[in-house]
């Protein structure tokens, strides 16, 4: 995402309020819209600018200038019509950019076919972040919808004194390891030369099957 982007959050919820928070202190300009007046007013504060308003209008939306707006994200999430009506809506009004969350497969499907450009599901994806994490040496893992996978995981026993070169890791596992992370120190950029110590993280890339299978040490 560019630097000073304008978006607009509707819903205030969990999930919604926490993007739109991120977002407001990450420098972007940040609309919040919800219906109810007591989350309005929790989130005067907080954003560029917070309304209380229905989302599924679309005369509401242009009114408050949301066509203007680089991106959309729609995080209703318990009323699943709102939901729906609310990414038609921002489709219709021209918005170039709509992320949505969706509750199930099937939800996501709707919203994907109304007009969303990216469907979020945040309890499933953090279940398989979870799944991952308490599994094997991972300790950080984030996977792509391309089926690519960036993980942070403890070494495997047979590396640890040896060079990358050495280990062979990319032969052996089909990963690619971009460097180490030692506790308080700046990431180490990996080299065929680089040793990997027993106290060291390393940062892998590769396929979702392979990462996984590297960080289970099968």
């Amino acid at each position: 995402m560019a630097d000073k982007e304008s978006v607009v959050v509707i819903g205030l919820g969990r999930f919604g309020s926490q993007v739109a928070d991120v977002l407001a202190r990450l420098g972007h300009e940040v609309l919040g819209i919800d219906e109810d007046p007591a989350i309005v007013q929790q989130w005067a504060d907080q954003l560029t600018q917070v309304v209380q308003a229905d989302s599924t209008d679309e005369t509401a939306l242009r009114q408050l200038g949301v066509p203007d707006f680089d991106r959309a994200v729609v995080g209703i999430g318990s009323d699943i019509e709102a939901s729906v009506l609310t990414v038609l809506a921002l489709t219709e009004v021209g918005v170039r950019e709509i992320w949505a969350k969706a509750v199930g497969v099937k939800h996501g499907k709707i919203l994907s076919a109304v007009g969303a450009h990216h469907v979020v599901y945040p309890e499933r994806e953090m279940g398989d972040r979870v799944a991952h994490l308490i599994s094997g040496r991972l300790v950080d893992y984030v996977e792509f919808d391309d089926g690519f996978a960036i993980a942070m995981t403890r070494p495997p026993k047979s590396a640890i004194g040896h060079t990358l070169a050495e280990s062979a890791l990319r032969t052996r596992y089909g990963v690619t390891v971009v460097g180490l992370k030692k506790s308080n120190q700046d990431l180490i950029y990996a080299r065929p030369e680089t040793v990997v110590p027993d106290d060291a993280l390393l940062v892998v890339a590769g396929s979702t099957q392979d990462v996984q299978r590297f960080a289970a040490g099968t």
